[in-house]
């Protein structure tokens, strides 16, 4: 019974690191992109 609450501790901790992880990859690619889009406009515009 208490290897399975272990297991399942570390399992819920992995996840949420993987969640932060995943979070700030996503957040930062997108403001990137938001970048290129805005200074190709920039650019565009003249």
């Amino acid at each position: 019974m208490e290897d399975q609450t272990t297991k399942g501790n570390k399992f819920k901790l992995w996840l949420k690191r993987v969640g932060v992880a995943g979070f700030m990859f996503f957040l930062i690619k997108g403001l990137i992109w938001l970048g290129i889009f805005f200074f190709a406009g920039k650019c565009a515009m003249g």
